[in-house]
């Protein structure tokens, strides 16, 4: 299973909308987990996603939650599945 950590830093007070934004985009999809948490910090976001799918995420992640309005940036960890 492919797992992904992404940090999303957001517009001032957009954090809670762009949670529910990412809420509503990964449960219309199939075959996905994902666990999200708002944090203090530099990060106004923490997300885990993970699909057996490397490339699903890799698309969800750039194609969807980067093009989210009030995204101001993201950093985005890939877990390698040989250690895990």
């Amino acid at each position: 299973m492919s797992i992904a950590f992404v940090l999303v830093n957001t517009e001032l007070t957009s954090d809670m909308e762009i949670i529910g934004k990412i809420k509503d985009i990964l449960t219309t999809e199939k075959d996905v987990e994902y666990e999200i948490q708002g944090v203090y910090g530099i990060y106004d976001i923490m997300l885990k996603i993970s699909s057996d799918n490397e490339e699903k995420l890799r698309k969800i992640i750039t194609e969807k939650i980067r093009k989210i309005n009030k995204v101001q940036s993201t950093l985005t960890m890939i877990v390698i599945e040989e250690q895990e």
